[in-house]
């Protein structure tokens, strides 16, 4: 007779988790109206972001401590499995264009490469050793901060992946949906967002990829602000690659400095089209040579260097 005992532990394990627990009171929600159905499943939706906010003091103290690690050169790299994996890779493939970062700052790694992000790599997430090949490959340092990213925190091409980081003395985060998670017991900051029992169950793409979403975006966002990514709620690192961009390039030089067009066009043409360079050209009142140094001193943070050609004005 063949053993079904390795199926058995893992059947053991996930009756454990919340984001794995049935629902018998959904059990027949086939039957539901369309309507029925887009309601309930909006009333679960709408929970989400009360489980992350109940997480907000871990969040913010794992994201001080990426922006110190990033602000002295380290990366940021998330890794994951399936719907996480591809959560953490949407991330960082959004930072070059929303924040002017090179695609080396904020890394995404999912379990079995880049054509997982498309169709399903069968084993690829039950490999730590995988994980730990993956940020080798990244040449990982000490100044780095990974996030491992897993709804049921049990995965382990996450766990491995914060593990590994650990013995390489990178900052380490373990975002998952259940409490108790080894992966949130592996990492120096541990996040668990417990969005509660899935209307599918198991489908941990909903409530948990939602709440996985927040907090990326939470993390990314908060991260860049500390290094001086935004001036007030602006995007003045903002890379205008194409038509929509460069209008909103102007728009925000607008916004943040109240020029008439001719004076934002001198300067984008003066600033090689950098929104902050152009800003602080025209509220510091600098060449464009200046507001490069200015802001090479103030390590990119557009508020100091402004205020350091406001004292160099007023010193004249």
């Amino acid at each position: 007779m063949t053993s079904t005992a390795p199926y058995g532990e893992l059947r053991a394990q996930l009756e454990t988790l919340t984001t794995e627990a049935f629902r018998p009171e959904l059990a027949e929600i086939d039957r539901l109206s369309t309507a029925e159905l887009a309601a309930l499943m909006n009333g679960e939706d709408a929970t989400v972001p009360a489980a992350v906010a109940a997480q907000l003091p871990q969040i913010a103290a794992a994201i001080d401590s990426i922006a110190e690690r990033m602000a002295r050169g380290g990366r940021l790299i998330y890794a994951g499995a399936g719907t996480a994996g591809r959560l953490g890779v949407l991330d960082a493939s959004e930072c070059p264009p929303t924040f002017n970062t090179d695609p080396s700052e904020v890394v995404g790694l999912i379990a079995g490469g880049p054509s997982a992000m498309v169709k399903a790599v069968e084993g690829a997430e039950d490999s730590k050793e995988l994980a730990a090949a993956d940020l080798d490959g990244l040449k990982l340092t000490a100044e780095d901060s990974v996030v491992g990213v897993s709804a049921s925190g049990r995965t382990p091409y996450a766990i491995g992946a914060v593990e590994h980081a650990r013995t390489a003395g990178a900052l380490t985060v373990g975002l998952s949906c259940n409490a108790d998670s080894a992966l949130a017991a592996a990492a120096e900051h541990g996040i668990e967002v417990v969005v509660g029992p899935e209307l599918l169950t198991g489908s941990t793409r909903l409530k948990s990829g939602t709440a996985q979403k927040l907090v990326l975006n939470m993390i990314s966002t908060l991260v860049m602000i500390r290094l001086g990514k935004t001036y007030g709620n602006l995007m003045v690192d903002v890379r205008a690659s194409n038509e929509k961009l460069r209008a909103r390039s102007r728009r925000i030089v607008s916004l943040a400095t109240g020029a008439d067009d001719a004076e934002i066009e001198a300067a984008l043409t003066a600033a090689g089209g950098e929104v902050k360079s152009a800003i602080l050209i025209i509220l510091g009142g600098v060449d464009s040579a200046t507001a490069t140094t200015l802001l090479d001193d103030a390590h990119g943070h557009l508020r100091a260097a402004l205020r350091s050609a406001a004292d160099a004005a007023s010193s004249r």
